[in-house]
This record gives structure tokens, sequence and C-alpha cells, in this order.
């Protein structure tokens, strides 16, 4: 008689904990993005990442875990959106490997939640939060769900999952072609669509509150443990190995990109440091459970070094990715799937592929390549028809005179922090009041 798969209560306690630190992510992003806005954007930065838990996790639950995770409709692009519509055919019995079938569901919409937000940082200061709302569902359902299928959908029992998945066979253990590759190459198409902000190369966008910038980078690194080793979905060997690799690549990179500060800038940064826990999070991502100590220091490293050079290049090329989303999760996640097709080895986990420094040959760095460009390609080109969509219709930017006075006030009728006349020029409301004041627009020497 087969054997009739068991709940695991130790791996189901770990997963659930893992899902709340992936969530937790999300108000962290909320606080990074935040603290490096100015200071009359903060509440829109992070209301666009409230709105994507919101709207994101609805999505989820109605058809977006059944377009990811149900069975194929063809050539491994998508699951069929019917087959558990609203979670239906799920019970509190189902079970997926040792843990409840419900569990696995919330984990991997956590997985949705973030993606979405944090395309927002490439945005920042100069978006409608209506249409960033709509963009957020659109952009979604169309792009993320089906992407989240071709990497993240195994064949099991008779069900057919995604082509990365399983034709191809590239590895991506957490996310960072589904995740980060796919966001960042979203937020560049916006930034282009959008175009750059009011004095973008003349006036410097200063961060307002750095001391959240940090929390926003603690609170990611406390949560993408959960993100990285619950991806083990058991607490077992996998999620140690994922575990220790999250904690060295990151500490890596962050010593990295302070090393690049200090020979280029003269100085190390606080911003650098919580930039570089940031790279090194996303290119250990799609890593973290196939390479051994060694290859998570290197990709650390790679990815501080790169991401904190590549930061610089949208005033080269003149695209206006405000917070950077670009630089670090487009270039990090690269970084760290490319990676991969070099420090794959078996040192902790028997029978895994092994990369080119390891004796594996091309192959898999070949498959990696492929995967990374799929992903990249399919975001950038969908995200901009979606955004040139948006834009002329319901338009996607908010006036240049709001975006002047201040998107806080302008679209939220709310500002972050309260202060007298005579420090900002005019005055605010409290709470959510009805009425805003604020006829003077900044100027010198006045809050950024």
């Amino acid at each position: 008689m087969p054997e009739i798969p068991e709940i695991s209560a130790g791996d189901t306690a770990w997963v659930l904990v893992a899902t709340a630190l992936v969530l937790l992510m999300t108000p962290g992003l909320a606080f990074f993005y935040g603290g490096m806005v100015r200071m009359k954007s903060v509440l829109n930065m992070m209301m666009m990442s409230f709105g994507a838990m919101g709207l994101v996790a609805i999505l989820w639950v109605l058809y977006g875990y059944s377009m990811a995770f149900g069975n194929d409709v063809g050539y491994g692009l998508l699951g069929s959106p019917t087959e558990f519509f609203g979670l239906a055919g799920i019970t509190a019995d189902s079970i997926s490997g040792a843990i409840p079938t419900f569990v696995f569901v919330m984990f991997q919409a956590m997985f949705a939640i973030i993606t979405v937000a944090l395309i927002s940082g490439a945005i920042a200061d100069r978006t409608k939060f209506g249409a960033w709302m709509v963009f957020a569902g659109i952009w979604a359902t169309i792009v993320y769900f089906p992407v989240a299928h071709w990497v993240f959908a195994f064949d099991s029992d008779g069900v057919t999952g995604g082509w990365i998945a399983n034709n191809l066979g590239a590895i991506d253990f957490a996310g960072g072609t589904a995740v980060h590759i796919n966001a960042g190459a979203a937020g560049l198409a916006l930034a282009l669509v959008l175009g750059k902000r009011i004095g973008f190369g003349k006036t410097p966008f200063r961060p307002h509150n750095l001391p959240f910038v940090m929390l926003g980078a603690g609170l990611l690194w406390f949560g993408w443990f959960g993100f990285n080793a619950g991806s083990a979905l058991a607490a077992n060997g996998t999620a140690a190995v994922a575990f220790l690799n999250t904690v060295v690549a990151t500490a890596a990179s962050m010593l990295a990109w302070l090393l690049v500060e200090k020979i280029r800038d003269g100085h190390a940064t606080s911003l650098g440091a919580a930039s570089g826990v940031v790279a090194g999070l996303v290119a250990i991502t799609p890593a973290c459970a196939a390479v051994n100590i060694v290859g998570a220091i290197a990709i650390g490293v790679a990815a501080g070094v790169l991401c904190a050079m590549a930061v610089g290049l949208k005033y080269k090329l003149g695209y206006d990715d405000s917070l950077d989303v670009v630089g670090v999760h487009l270039v990090g996640g690269i970084v760290g799937t490319l990676l991969i097709g070099f420090f794959a080895t078996d040192a902790y986990i028997a029978d895994s592929k092994l990369g080119l420094f390891y004796g594996g040959g091309a192959e898999l760095l070949g498959k990696q390549a492929i995967a990374a460009g799929a992903v990249l390609a399919f975001s950038f080109v969908v995200t901009a028809i979606i955004a040139f969509g948006i834009e002329k219709t319901m338009g996607f930017r908010i006036s240049s005179e709001d975006e002047q006075a201040g998107v806080d006030v302008r679209t939220h009728a709310e500002t972050a922090y309260e202060f007298n006349d005579a420090a900002y020029g005019g005055s605010f409301t409290k709470g959510s009041g009805s009425s805003v004041n604020v006829t003077a627009p900044e100027k010198e020497g006045a809050p950024a």
C-alpha cells in the first residue's frame, strides 16, 4: 500500500513562522523606501507597499494561486486559472508535501506581495496612487502569476508545472528570477514610461530619514530568513543551508559596498550599508541552497561591488529609477542567478547540480542565463505595455504642480510630520483632516 502523507507539526510550524517573516518584509520595505524619499513623499511611498499588501493578497486567493500552481494549461506557461479559483477544492485536510496546503498558499502569497511592492521604488515622488493600484492588480495578474508558474511550479503527482522549473531545469531556490529580476525589469520599464522627476540630475534628492532606511534594511534582513530558509518548506538541513548562506552573503555584500564607497567617495555611508545589505539578500536568494560558504561570500562580494557601481548608471543613461530598483534588484538578481552557474556545488546537499568551478561544465550557466533573460524580457515588455495603457487612459503620473507641492499632501491629504508655519511656509492638517493649506513650495533651507 502506498504511504499516506502526514502533516509534520515541525515543518508546519516553521513554514507558518516563515510566512509571517516574509509578510514583515513588505512593511520593512515601506520603511526602507519611505526613508529614502523626500519628506513630502514618504506616506505615498509607504502606501504603495501597503496597497500591494491588500490588493495582491485578495487576487492571490481568488485566482493567483491557481494561475501559479494549478495544472499547466500549455507549454509550461500558465496554470489553470479556474482549477483553484477562490481556493476551491482545497480543504483544511489538503496536504502539500508535509504541510497543509493552506500554509503553502499563504507562504507563496507573501512572495507575490513583496514582488509587486518592490517595483514602486522606481517611480517614487511622481505616481498617482489610484493608477499604481490599477497597475499592481494588472501586473500581478499577467506578469507575476505566470512567471511564478514558470519558476516555482514543479511537476508532481500528475500535475505539470512551469517550463523553467521542469523543462529548462534552471536553479532558482527562492525567487532571484521570479521576484527580483521580474521586479527590476518592471521598474525599469515604468521609469522609462513615466519619465524623470522634476529636477532629476540637477536637484539632489536626498533621503529624508536615514534611520528609517536602516530600520527597513534590518527588517528586510530579518524577514529574508523566512524568504530563503522558508523556501525549503521544511525544518531540515536545506533550510539550515539557506539560512547560513543568507547571513554570510549579506554580510559580505554590505562590506563590499562600503569598501567601494570608501575608495570611490572617500567615506562609507549608512545608506551604503543598508543598500549593500539588500543587494546581498537579493543576490543570494536564487543560490542560497545551491552553494557553499565560499560561493556565498563570492556572490555577496560580487553583488556589493556591482550593485554599488550600477546605481550610478541612471545618471549616465538618463533614466530616473528613483530608489535604485534596477541597480539593486535587477542587477543583484542577475548576479545571483548567473553565479549559480559557476558556484553550484553538492557540498551540503547531495546530488545537487554542479557549476563550472566544481566540474559541472557550462551547461548550468547557460540554463541560468536563459531563465534570467526570459524573465527580464517578458517583464520589461509587458510592463511597458501596461504602463502605456494606464498613462493614456487614466494617467499614471501626477501633475507637475502636485509633484512640486508634494504627493502626500495632494494625493492623501496628509503629511508624515507636523511642523509649525515658520518651518515650512504653510500649515498642514492633522491626521485625516479634510483640508490642507500648503501654499509655499520648497524653498532654500526648507525641509525637502
